[in-house]
């Protein structure tokens, strides 16, 4: 078992930094590409280009410490389960309100617009 993690853990600090190297460079490529052109900015470095990388990931992706969605959905499906059908059609029905897809808050299905 431990003979694995002397090949593993090298392998992975290998693998992070190529993926950092590769993203920055594709990423430098992209904004030099497209933003002069698009919007007059200025172009940005290969340092700069890995902290978009960065911060874009922290922004969209979040930090990466576990599967939040996945478990949000695990615990829906569970409660789901644990439903009755009357309990169900009560939540679809709040969804439908909630969302706006309940006729009633707006036209009737006969209704026409002109």
């Amino acid at each position: 078992m431990r003979r694995k993690w002397v090949f593993i853990v090298p392998a992975a600090i290998i693998g992070m930094v190529l993926f950092t190297a590769i993203g920055g460079v594709i990423i430098q490529q992209l904004w030099n590409w497209l933003m002069p052109a698009l919007f007059s900015l200025r172009t940005v470095t290969f340092w700069q280009a890995i902290g978009l990388l960065a911060l874009s990931r922290i922004l969209v992706g979040g930090f990466g410490l576990g599967s939040h969605r996945s478990y949000s959905r695990r615990r829906m499906a569970q409660r789901w389960e644990r439903m009755t059908p009357e309990e169900r059609e009560r939540f679809r029905e709040g969804m439908r309100g909630r969302c706006g897809f309940d006729p009633s808050a707006g036209e009737s299905k006969g209704d026409v617009v002109s």
